[in-house]
């Protein structure tokens, strides 16, 4: 097992960012991998299936595991036959404006760094107005 820490900073606000997070449809708008989300909700709650359609057009199935909207956190995993990685994701303000946001990965050391780059232009993308 392989966990990656990655960290993104930038002047959205953070409850604007959480709101990113926590409805799935907005995934696309902020995640160039992703190209759509089919889920049985609006809203990140725990329990929450559904799966990511990739930019390639591979359907990857996920189950969200815990969310605390008071401390804007969220854990879920994806899992594609034997391949699965889990995700925690943070959002918090930073001091004078602004969001920092952290993404840590865990799973198979092939997939966590193929992951990574994709992830990290993500969460760029996330924390910019």
């Amino acid at each position: 097992m392989t966990t990656v820490t990655l960290r993104a900073s930038g002047r959205a606000d953070a409850a604007a960012v959480w709101e990113r997070y926590a409805r799935p449809a907005l995934w696309p708008a902020w995640s160039p991998q992703i190209r759509g989300v089919r889920t049985g909700g609006e809203r990140l709650v725990a329990g929450l299936t559904g799966e990511v359609v990739t930019f390639f057009g591979v359907r990857v199935p996920f189950t969200v595991e815990a969310v605390d909207e008071a401390r804007r956190a969220w854990t879920w995993r994806a899992r594609l036959g034997p391949v699965g990685i889990r995700l925690h994701h943070t959002v918090a303000a930073r001091p004078g404006g602004g969001t920092v946001t952290g993404l840590r990965a865990e799973g198979a050391a092939p997939v966590v760094t193929a992951y990574a780059g994709p992830a990290y232009v993500a969460l760029r993308r996330l924390v910019r107005p």
